[in-house]
């Protein structure tokens, strides 16, 4: 292992999986699952109309709750599946402050590489970077409190994690916290005391369908949004989560920015409820051995 990392590995399985189809995810749809026993009434209405409204609703609702999500933390559905969400928050709240970023796979790389290359954040603030091999995680503590911390919660791509609490975020923080934690979600304790600005998607854990993406902020975000207008930045439609200084409410109320799938909400609806009927987070985390 490199110097000040730490190697959190499983045993290697030893038996394949019996379902060799995994989705859009990577994760096979729930057991039982028959998109037959879908709610279809949606299917050809709009997303604005009033059944459309309470079906987002009802999505939003259901994950706060089945996630135990604090009830001052904001909720939203979001294009462009974990992806969106992420690149989302990172333009929106980014270059106020240094940033950490901490990656240990691919996507963690993804990020990181956007922040220098695209966001081109080291023409205003220090971005450190905190990176250790596959199979690997690094020194966390070296992340400051002070700064902006981008990291995934759970490699997609090596299966490492962070520990548990995530005890390397400082509770007295000033700079925000950035969790993509896409393979975390329903399948991990998330403490979000410590997660400032959470994202994930629904084919990740649940098997869900591709194409959207759950944006979560807490108040410290949202307190960055009101306050904080990167300079020379401009940001797509899709993209914009202030309106007139204040965080656009109506997006964490299920009037999504763009139009969404509504069979895909369905199917995220279904999984939801799926997810409930096995005990939450803590019964599909047994599923899955976290």
């Amino acid at each position: 292992a490199a110097a000040g990392s730490v190697r959190l590995m499983s045993a290697e399985p030893s038996t394949k999986p019996q379902n060799i189809e995994f989705s859009s995810g990577p994760c096979k749809k729930r057991p039982g699952y028959d998109v037959s026993n879908l709610d279809l009434r949606i299917l050809g209405r709009s997303h604005r109309s009033k059944l459309g409204k309470e079906r987002l609703a009802l999505a939003i609702s259901e994950t706060k709750r089945i996630l135990q999500i604090p009830d001052d933390y904001l909720v939203g559905i979001v294009p462009a599946s974990d992806t969106g969400a992420y690149e989302m928050a990172m333009w929106n709240v980014l270059g106020q402050r240094d940033v950490d970023v901490c990656h240990w796979e691919s996507f963690g790389k993804g990020w990181f590489a956007d922040a220098i290359s695209h966001l081109k954040l080291r023409d205003s603030v220090t971005v450190n970077e905190h990176t250790a091999g596959y199979g690997e995680l690094p020194d966390l503590s070296k992340t400051s409190g002070d700064n902006d911390v981008c990291f995934t919660f759970n490699g997609t791509t090596s299966g490492v994690r962070v520990p548990e609490g995530c005890d390397f975020i400082s509770d007295d923080r000033t700079g925000l916290t950035l969790c993509d934690a896409t393979s975390a979600c329903f399948a991990m304790n998330m403490p979000w005391s410590k997660l400032d600005i959470t994202t994930y998607s629904w084919q990740k854990v649940l098997g869900g369908e591709g194409a959207h993406g759950v944006l979560i902020l807490s108040p410290r975000a949202v307190e960055r949004l009101e306050s904080y207008t990167p300079e020379n930045r401009p940001l797509p439609k899709i993209f914009r989560l202030v309106k007139k200084g204040k965080v656009d409410g109506g997006i964490f109320k299920g009037a999504t920015i763009n139009t969404p799938s509504m069979i895909a909400v369905e199917d995220y609806i279904d999984a939801l409820q799926w997810a409930d009927s096995e005990g939450g987070v803590a019964g599909v985390g047994k599923r899955g051995g976290g």
